[in-house]
Order: structure tokens, then C-alpha cells, then sequence
């Protein structure tokens, strides 16, 4: 037996996925340029501390707090029930959830759009940020997409740079965590190029070769499947049967 022989559940999405995509997409960006051109894009972070702050060691929280500051901007949008984004739900996930937020959008025609959204912190001031971080897990994302065709899995990547500076009020040092840059984008729609497989922790992780920069190609939801299976097959750490007791296991075929 091989992969051929083996009878998949074939996901089909809907035919205004990629729409819906791009539809989500197109807001997200749209949101934190407000906030950037609003001058709302620090995070502060108060110290007692007088001769200065060791940044290094604040990048190592910027993830956790990125992801707060984006779940803060997002949530203040949908606390306006009138906003012209049509944001209608806002959840925070937890910390080993499949994504950090998920958002629910209502389009023109009353229809809900769901995005899971993982947030990804890189600094600007660090060389190689943000070069191959596993982004999820190989079987998980793999289920999802076969338990619904339609799943959303939006990478949200957002640059910062780091620095300090005196509060004027206290006279003491204030780390300052700026938000310089982000993308958006489907990760179903990104390049086979960019995504790669590593056979560490469990099933295996999916890394994406730069989480800021990417190329795209226009897939289905199967054909992504697809591209993931060959990503696992060819990794000299995985073997066909190790393949098989995943699909059983997560119920990716018909037996």
C-alpha cells in the first residue's frame, strides 16, 4: 500500500473562500494602518528603573505582548458596534490554542466570516527574526482543514523595534515597544517555497521560511492537503507508515 492507494476525504470549500480571504485580509490591514497613522502604536511598558533597561531582554516578551496589543486593537474596533470594518466578535485563545485570536467579520450579504488568526512578533532590530518559526502542527492544521473546508488560518506577522526613553513625568526609563511593520495572509495561499516541514515536537511542526516575506499560490483546500502530506513524506524522519497511523488516527481517509 501507498499514499495513491489510499482513499482521502476529499475537503471542498466554498466558492467565495478566496474572496472571504482576501475580504478579511483587506480589514486587517486596514485596522493597524488606522492605528499607525493615529500614532497608536507603542507599547509602554514603566520601569523604577533610572540609568537604563536591558532591551535585549525585552525582546525576549515581545511575542506575549504583541499578541495583548493586538487583541486590544481588535477588540476596541468591536466594541463599536457601528464600526465600518463590520467586526462583530473578538476572541482571545488560549496560550496552546491553534491561533491566539479569532475574529468574526459580517459581509454585505449578512454572512459571517471566521478567521483564526495567529500572531507572530519579529523585531526589526534583530538580524534573522522571524527566519523558519514553526507556525503550527503538522496533524492539526491538517484535521482542521479537513473538518472544515472553510477553516481560516490568518498569519498576522508584525515587526517592532525596541528602545527606551526617560518618562518626563517620573524622570524614569520606559521601554518602548514599537510596532514598524505587519502582513497579513492566508496561509493556504502561501508559496510551496515558503513552507517547509520539521519532524520536531509530536507529528511535526510547519515552518514558513520568512514569516514577513512571502509569495503566494492560488490552492484549494485539498491541494493544500496535499501539499502538506508531501512535506511530511519527504522528510527523511517520517515514513509512509507513520503517515498512515496519523490518517487513521485523525480520520483524513475512509476505511
Amino acid at each position: 500500500m501507498n499514499y495513491n492507494d489510499l482513499n482521502f476525504k476529499i475537503p471542498i470549500e466554498e466558492k467565495d473562500y478566496e474572496t472571504n480571504s482576501k475580504f478579511v485580509i483587506n480589514n486587517i490591514i486596514n485596522i493597524l494602518n488606522e492605528r499607525i497613522i493615529n500614532g497608536d502604536n507603542k507599547i509602554i511598558i514603566n520601569t523604577n528603573l533610572i540609568l537604563g533597561l536591558p532591551l535585549e531582554n525585552i525582546n525576549k516578551i515581545a511575542g506575549p505582548m504583541i499578541e495583548a496589543w493586538a487583541t486590544e486593537v481588535f477588540s476596541g474596533i468591536r466594541d463599536n458596534l457601528n464600526n465600518k470594518y463590520n467586526l462583530i466578535n473578538v476572541e482571545a485563545q488560549e496560550r496552546l490554542g491553534m491561533s491566539d485570536i479569532i475574529l468574526q467579520f459580517k459581509k454585505i450579504n449578512n454572512k459571517i466570516v471566521t478567521a483564526n488568526v495567529d500572531v507572530k512578533a519579529t523585531s526589526n532590530d534583530i538580524e534573522n527574526s522571524g527566519k523558519s518559526p514553526n507556525i503550527t502542527s503538522f496533524s492539526r492544521i491538517r484535521t482542521a482543514y479537513i473538518n472544515d473546508p472553510n477553516y481560516m488560518f490568518i498569519i498576522l506577522s508584525i515587526k517592532h523595534s525596541v528602545y527606551s526613553q526617560r518618562n518626563s513625568t517620573t524622570n524614569l526609563m520606559d521601554g518602548i515597544m514599537e510596532i514598524v511593520d505587519y502582513n497579513a495572509y492566508d496561509l493556504k495561499y502561501i508559496s510551496e517555497e515558503d513552507i517547509s516541514y520539521n519532524p520536531a515536537l509530536g507529528t511535526g511542526q510547519i515552518p514558513i521560511k520568512d514569516i514577513h516575506y512571502v509569495s503566494y499560490t492560488k490552492r484549494t483546500t485539498w491541494e493544500m492537503c496535499q501539499m502538506l502530506d508531501k512535506k511530511y513524506l519527504n522528510s527523511s524522519k517520517r515514513t509512509f507508515e507513520d503517515f498512515y497511523k496519523e490518517a487513521v488516527k485523525n480520520k483524513w481517509i475512509k476505511i
